[in-house]
């Protein structure tokens, strides 16, 4: 017996079929904190997305601004879960700045050349003592 889709479903159970968070609880508590933004609000993790909805969602550092291009109950392949939505330009391009931007910090940092032997630890220690 075939299936029809449903024309909503509920957005913690999209999130976790197009693959933003692992489970549904991880879903539901970022659209619960605020993370998560449909049509310009927040909203409850029972709340109905359709086609069309465009969604902004902050997770970890990173924001996604997509528009909702097709529904899924089931978790699928990555390949599938791509088909879900389609991410606005200027949100890979800002992605990407942020990638560069983390890549060049990290290379930027001052790294100590070896582990400070026991005579470097104390030195440590006393000088976070002063402070």
């Amino acid at each position: 017996m075939p299936t029809e889709t449903p024309e909503r479903i509920r957005i913690d159970k999209w999130l976790w079929a197009a693959r933003f968070f692992k489970t549904r609880q991880l879903a539901a508590e970022a659209v619960s904190g605020g993370h998560v933004h449909v049509n310009g609000e927040r909203s409850k993790p029972s709340h109905g997305v359709k086609v069309g909805d465009e969604l902004k969602i902050t997770r970890s550092g990173t924001t996604y601004q997509i528009r909702v291009s097709a529904l899924a109950s089931q978790r699928g392949s990555a390949t599938a879960a791509q088909s879900l939505y389609v991410e606005d330009v200027e949100s890979v391009a800002r992605r990407e700045q942020q990638r560069l931007m983390y890549k060049l910090n990290a290379m930027a940092s001052p790294r100590p050349q070896k582990r400070p032997d026991k005579r470097d630890r104390r030195r440590l220690r006393a000088f976070r003592e002063q402070q």
